[in-house]
C-alpha cells in the first residue's frame, strides 16, 4: 500500500460493504469499489488488490481516496463529469429566439428545426430545446376570428344570462343547422383494431348525397330536438320551428339562440315569429358560433358518429343520425356555462387591440 494511505473501516461501514460487495442486485461497479476498500482494509499491497479485482493502480488508488475523502457514500456515488460537448452560449439561444420571431428566408412560411439548425449552425436538438425552453412552436398555428358586432357586449351578455339564471316558466334553445353532412361510403373495407395497429380506412370515398341536421339544444334538461332535411332554406327552417311549436309544452315560453344565418331572417320567418309571440329570438354576435351552446353537440356527433361512419346510402346516414339523437335523448345533461363575460369581452376588446397595432 502506498505511504500515507490508511484506510480504517468502522464495524458498521464494514457491514455496508460487505452487503455491497456481496449482493446480487448490487451494480458491479459498486462491488469491486467495496472490494478494493475492504481489501485496503486488511492490510493488501496494491498489487495483490489489482490482481484480485483485476482494476488498474490508477483506479485502485482513486477509490482508496475516496473513501479516505468521502465514506460509503462516496464509493456509491459518481461525481458528475463536465459534458464532452461544451454547452450553447446564452447568445446562441438569443439568436435562435430572435430568428424564430421573423420570418423564415425563402419561399416558406414558418421555421422548422432543420432550417434554424442550418442558419444559426447548431444541432436540430439543440434548436429543439431552446424552442421548449421558451414555449415557442413555430410549426403549430392556431385559428381565431374576432367579432366586428357593434353590440357584442350586449349580446353576449343577453346569451350568458339566458344561460345562467333562465327566465321562469320558460323553454331556452340552442338552435343551428349542420348542413353538407356527407354519406360517406369507403371504396374498401377498413382492418379492424387490434393489438399494435389501428384502425385503418381507405382514403377515397363515394359520396351518396348529403343532408340538412336541424337541431335544437334545450339548454334546461340536454335534450335535443333534431330533424334531417334535404337543404337548409327559410321552408325548412320554418318547418322545424313548428316541430318545436309542437314539441315545446303549451304556455312555456320559448326564448331561441341562433346565429346571424339569412335564413334565420328571412322576411317570412319573421312574420311566423309575428304569428308566435311566445318566441322570442336571440341572435349572437357576428363569428361568435362559440358562444351557441348546440355547437357542442354538433362538435360531439362529428367525432363519435361521422367521422368515422361509413353509409351506403342518405336514408343510413338519416337513421344513424336519428339514432344517435334517440341515444343522446335517453340520458340527457343539462348544459352549463361557466365562463365570466366580462372576461370575454376584456379578452375581444384586446384583440382588437392588437390587431390595431399589428395594422
Amino acid at each position: 500500500m502506498r505511504t500515507g494511505i490508511t484506510i480504517d473501516v468502522n464495524p458498521a461501514d464494514r457491514v455496508r460493504l460487505l452487503a455491497v460487495a456481496a449482493g446480487r442486485n448490487s451494480p458491479q461497479k459498486h462491488v469491486w469499489r467495496a472490494q478494493i476498500v475492504l481489501l485496503s482494509a486488511d492490510g493488501r499491497g496494491t498489487a495483490e488488490i489489482m490482481r484480485l479485482t483485476g482494476k488498474s493502480k490508477t483506479c485502485v488508488w482513486r477509490w482508496q481516496a475516496r473513501f479516505m475523502s468521502a465514506g460509503v457514500d462516496g464509493l456509491l456515488h459518481d461525481k458528475t463529469r463536465p459534458s464532452r460537448i461544451p454547452p450553447l452560449g446564452v447568445e446562441v439561444a438569443d439568436h435562435v429566439v430572435a430568428l424564430t420571431l421573423t420570418g423564415p428566408p425563402g419561399e416558406t412560411t414558418h421555421w422548422t428545426s432543420a432550417a434554424m439548425a442550418e442558419a444559426v449552425g447548431i444541432s436540430v436538438s439543440s434548436v429543439q430545446r431552446i424552442w421548449r425552453r421558451h414555449g415557442l412552436q413555430p410549426h403549430r398555428m392556431r385559428q381565431f376570428k374576432l367579432s366586428n358586432d357593434p353590440q357584442f357586449a350586449a349580446k353576449v351578455r343577453d346569451i350568458v344570462g339566458l344561460y345562467v339564471d333562465p327566465p321562469a316558466h320558460a323553454v331556452v334553445l340552442s338552435v343551428d343547422e349542420k348542413s353538407q353532412i356527407q354519406a360517406l361510403d369507403r371504396t374498401q373495407p377498413g382492418l379492424p383494431l387490434k393489438k399494435g395497429r389501428c384502425g385503418t380506412m381507405s382514403h377515397d370515398y363515394k359520396r351518396n348525397g348529403t343532408t340538412t341536421l336541424f337541431a335544437a339544444l334545450n339548454v334546461l334538461d340536454g335534450g335535443v330536438i333534431g330533424r334531417c332535411m334535404q337543404q337548409h332554406r327559410h321552408q325548412e327552417f320554418i318547418r322545424f320551428l313548428n316541430a318545436i311549436e309542437a314539441h315545446v309544452p303549451a304556455g312555456k315560453l320559448v326564448h331561441v339562440i341562433l346565429d346571424n344565418y339569412a335564413t334565420h331572417k328571412h322576411p317570412k320567418v319573421l312574420r311566423w315569429l309575428a304569428r308566435h309571440p311566445r318566441f322570442t329570438f336571440h341572435f349572437t354576435p357576428t363569428s361568435a358560433s362559440w358562444i351557441n351552446a348546440v355547437e357542442g353537440f354538433f362538435a360531439k356527433l362529428t367525432k363519435r358518429r361521422l367521422k368515422r361512419g361509413v353509409f351506403h346510402s342518405l336514408v343510413a346516414l338519416q337513421a344513424a343520425i336519428n339514432r344517435f339523437l334517440a341515444e343522446a335523448n335517453e340520458n340527457p345533461k343539462p348544459f352549463r356555462w361557466t365562463k365570466d363575460p366580462d372576461k370575454i369581452i376584456a379578452a375581444v376588446r384586446r384583440g382588437h387591440q392588437a390587431l390595431d397595432s399589428i395594422h
